[in-house]
């Protein structure tokens, strides 16, 4: 099944705001902890979610059972075997927040969007329409 051009431009715009989100906690917090061992350094693999300790991205739900509706949660992961202190996942996870926070207008400009905290997830939610066609 094939994706419409607007869904795939839409799905774009998102991969690429994640790659700032991960270039941004790679400069901020990229060193605190020690990569997997099977994780290639920063800047050696073909996209920015596939080497440092973060990996960051989007995927869609339909939201039922959520307070919050439909809309895109946002995965960060932290890539590494040690221990990561509640703390610091707290600490990591407000950053990008407020970070996409301050994005999402610039990624998206004629879209109202806002993230919002789904339970033990964030998600985007708001205007994911695609127009007429």
């Amino acid at each position: 099944m094939s994706m419409h051009p607007k869904q795939r431009q839409l799905e774009d715009t998102l991969r690429t705001m994640c790659d700032d989100l991960d270039r941004y906690l790679e400069d901020t917090y990229g060193n605190r902890y020690p990569l997997h061992p099977n994780r290639m350094e920063r800047g050696k693999a073909a996209s920015v979610a596939y080497d440092g300790l973060f990996s960051t991205g989007t995927q869609f739900t339909m939201g039922y059972g959520s307070n919050a509706g439909r809309g895109y949660i946002v995965d960060i992961d932290i890539v590494t075997l040690s221990r990561v202190a509640k703390e610091d996942v707290d600490e990591i996870e407000a950053s990008a927040v407020k970070y996409l926070k301050q994005l999402l207008p610039a990624y998206f400009p004629d879209r109202t969007l806002d993230i919002v905290k789904d339970g033990n997830l964030y998600k985007i939610i708001g205007d994911f329409s695609l127009g007429t066609v």
